[in-house]
């Protein structure tokens, strides 16, 4: 059976959230500022690639738990509480953008660092991808499902980054500083759901 337009909706938002492609805009033009447009577009194409294979590689991540023997309730907790320290980062420390500019002024090898890891597919991002396809909770569908509207955000991604330009006209590196911050409330709210299910479920074992 799918997902319920709720739930789809809901994961939209999660991911959406955890990947941030609004925090993604002033990265990529910090990255590709010495880059001429037709260098742009490959670097947002390649870091998009990467991306979709690094996550895709996460959502089959819970075979490896299996075969360590964790329980999965366990790394929900765990998941958890590093998805909370990390949106508590995104609320009171430096923002996406702010942080991962600075990083970007000190590598070259742009599509891959910190343009694919960690701005698009950071600790969040991993950690929603294993979480929002537990084979215990979820069918066949629903994982594909979910693993299609993670793919879709990263379109979207795509997309703004292309667009960089006349987005963070519009935004500013404040304004997309400021959604990133909403974007962490969010997402600490995803995080402490997930260690409540994650303690319910290891007392209900």
């Amino acid at each position: 059976m799918s997902q319920p337009p709720t739930d789809v909706l809901s994961t939209f938002v999660i991911f959406f959230a955890v990947i941030d492609p609004v925090g993604t805009v002033p990265v990529f033009l910090a990255v590709t500022k010495e880059f001429d447009p037709p260098g742009q577009r490959r670097i947002a194409v390649i870091a998009t690639l990467v991306s979709a294979l690094v996550l895709l590689g996460f959502v089959v991540g819970e075979l490896l738990l299996t075969s360590m023997s964790i329980p999965l309730s366990a790394f929900q907790v765990a998941g958890g509480l590093v998805m909370l320290l990390f949106a508590l980062s995104m609320i009171f420390g430096e923002s996406k953008p702010e942080e991962e500019v600075r990083l970007a002024k000190r590598h070259t090898d742009t599509a891959i660092f910190p343009l694919a890891i960690p701005s698009i597919a950071g600790p969040g991002s991993m950690l929603a991808a294993v979480l929002l396809t537990e084979n215990t909770r979820y069918s066949l569908v629903e994982q594909m499902t979910t693993a299609a509207i993670m793919l879709l955000v990263l379109g979207v991604n795509l997309l703004m980054m292309l667009g960089a330009t006349g987005i963070h006209r519009v935004l500013g590196s404040s304004g997309a500083s400021v959604i990133s911050r909403v974007m962490g409330l969010i997402l600490s709210s995803v995080a402490v759901t997930s260690i409540l299910s994650g303690i319910k479920a290891f007392f209900e074992l």
